[in-house]
């Protein structure tokens, strides 16, 4: 007896063990499927002892299968690529692809160091003409060098940014409008039936023309062509915001607008405390669309604007003919996927944390 009660108890912790365990990574599984991390769920419960066998075909279906297609895009790639001849050579296959993304990688370096040393040199000269009391003659300067491939990356993403918070600005009270009132809805109904299907090269004369007229320098806080981009995008990705915010306002459960009525709140009061948390699901949807819509309409902004972003990168290269210019837009390509694919991640984790929606 006195033997077996204290392995009962080791018994019992030894489950309640398994079972915190278990819960943690239960918690964690949330925030794994937010981050598209979700494979890592059963990786945890399979070195944890759950029911391995179980756990590895959720291995094989969540992480397996997908880098199986990855392989199988990449072999094919390599193999067809090499016999489509074009008038800068063979189509370049992954390897190519991958060199030239490392060249990008150096030059980037390059470029950095080089921008470095300019300040330097701007700094001793400068302290040169102060210890010579010709403070008069100090000189700031901007680097002049060509941007990096990082650089045009980060100027991409304030673009698209700055484009995506103007359409959110001007798409989610419209659309709470729209929600709200019948007479709204039944007036910007039209305007978005005629402009939602606009192609971005429709837009960007105009926004050009009007930008021109209106934004006379190019020295002021943003420059034309990043304006011309940014406005562009915001012109494109603000439907499927208003839509869809227009549409979870007014599919709200009609007995909160009738205690909002019963309790005399205010409009404000009713649209922060009822409206908005019970259409923000939806409010997020369109927000992620917009933010998709923003990106792909981007590159085509840029490179007509000539904003130094990718898409003047791609719109360069293609220009430049030269034998790695294919392979350059190819990394090009393959980084506005994959930044694509993080942008929605992002939105996702957003509105995971000011909504208890489940969508994917």
């Amino acid at each position: 007896m006195t033997t077996v009660e204290p392995e009962f108890a080791a018994n019992i912790e030894k489950e309640a063990k398994r079972a915190r365990l278990f819960t943690r990574i239960n918690k964690a599984d949330a925030w794994f499927s937010v981050l598209g991390l979700a494979w890592m769920t059963p990786i945890l419960k399979a070195f944890a002892g759950d029911n391995p066998r179980a756990q590895m075909k959720q291995i094989w279906l969540l992480l397996g299968v997908p880098l199986l297609s990855i392989l199988l895009f990449l072999a094919a790639w390599g193999a067809l690529a090499p016999k489509v001849e074009t008038s800068l050579g063979a189509v370049p296959g992954p390897a190519q692809v991958w060199e030239q993304a490392k060249v990008l990688h150096a030059d980037a370096i390059r470029e950095g160091q080089k921008e470095k040393k300019f300040y330097e040199r701007l700094a001793v000269r400068n302290e040169k003409l102060i210890a010579e009391s010709k403070a008069d003659q100090v000189k700031t300067r901007a680097y002049t060098g060509k941007p990096t491939y990082y650089a045009q990356i980060w100027t991409s993403i304030q673009t698209v940014f700055f484009g995506f918070l103007i359409a959110s600005a001007i798409a989610i009270p419209l659309g709470i409008a729209a929600g709200l009132s019948p007479i709204v809805n039944a007036a910007i109904n039209p305007l978005i039936q005629i402009f939602k299907p606009v192609s971005p090269l429709a837009w960007l004369p105009i926004v050009t023309i009007i930008i021109s007229a209106t934004y006379a320098t190019n020295d002021g806080l943003f420059s034309k062509s990043f304006l011309t981009s940014a406005i562009t995008v915001t012109l494109c990705s603000l439907w499927p915001t208003l839509i869809n915010t227009s549409l979870g306002v007014a599919s709200i459960d009609k007995d909160l607008i009738s205690v909002s009525k019963v309790l005399k709140l205010s409009t404000y009061t009713k649209i922060t405390k009822l409206v908005l948390p019970s259409a923000l699901p939806l409010i997020f949807t369109g927000l992620r669309l917009s933010l998709g819509v923003g990106w792909m309409v981007l590159i085509a902004a840029e490179m007509l604007a000539q904003n130094p972003g990718l898409g003047k990168f791609v719109w360069d290269e293609f220009q430049n003919g030269s034998s790695n210019s294919l392979a350059k837009i190819m990394v090009a390509v393959l980084t506005i996927g994959i930044i694509g694919f993080l942008l929605d991640r992002l939105m996702f984790t957003i509105q995971s944390l000011f909504t208890f929606s489940e969508n994917r």
